[in-house]
């Protein structure tokens, strides 16, 4: 190998290879780990889930990497930071349990990657009762009703509140709007609300009900 492909290959305070290699290969198993913990923790169906556990293996993997590439350096790290800096995301986390399990494939990918595998192998286990634990509690609502994303889609031109008012306080116990948009270019309004039913054997009533009211565009309701 040329001394200057050499040297730029190898130019830094390198990790020895069979060291990053490793940490790589258990990044990858504790991305597994946190995810079958989401999956567990959350009680959810992998159908159900959405493309966060696939985040949740390579967010776990990367941290790993930028962690060892930024080592003791303090100028990596601002570095890395102002290029990261550019980055926007723009999906909605409609559970803010799933923001804590994106930090926590963020702990955990910082501690393989500094050399700390100890604080994954005793944080996945902790992780994973907290979670059962809440779950337990998380399921206990009133009236048997637990929470629903609600996304409804109205045409530009009429007030939501007017326009939901009525079906909302006949058939629901409480609502927060999380998120609004547009879409067809524009010309529709998109809602999206987590709900709580006051009967929930009444979805279906209260989905035609809402799909009858005039200006209404279209109505989709599922379990959060």
């Amino acid at each position: 190998m040329p001394d200057w492909l050499r040297d730029s290959i190898l130019s830094g305070d390198l990790l020895p290879t069979t060291v990053i290699c490793s940490r790589v290969a258990l990044s990858i198993a504790a991305g597994f780990a946190v995810t079958a913990v989401y999956l567990i923790g959350m009680g959810r169906r992998r159908n159900e889930s959405n493309t966060l556990p696939t985040t949740l293996v390579l967010l776990t993997v990367i941290i790993s990497l930028v962690t060892m590439v930024i080592g003791d350096s303090v100028a990596r790290a601002f570095g890395l930071v102002g290029a990261l800096s550019i980055v926007r995301f723009r999906t909605v986390v409609e559970d803010t349990r799933d923001t804590a399990f994106v930090i926590f494939a963020v702990a955990v990918g910082m501690a393989i990657g500094a050399g700390f595998s100890i604080v994954a192998v005793v944080g996945l286990p902790a992780v994973l009762v907290a979670a059962l634990v809440m779950q337990q509690f998380a399921t206990d609502f009133p009236n048997g009703s637990a929470p629903s994303t609600l996304m409804i889609r109205i045409g530009l031109g009429h007030d939501p509140d007017l326009l939901l008012g009525k079906a909302f306080s006949e058939h629901l116990l409480d609502s927060r709007l999380i998120s609004t948009g547009t879409a067809r270019q524009g010309a529709v309004l998109e809602l999206t609300y987590q709900v709580r039913m006051r009967t929930p054997n009444a979805v279906f009533a209260f989905v035609a009900e809402l799909n009858r009211i005039e200006g209404v565009q279209g109505v989709e309701l599922r379990a959060s």
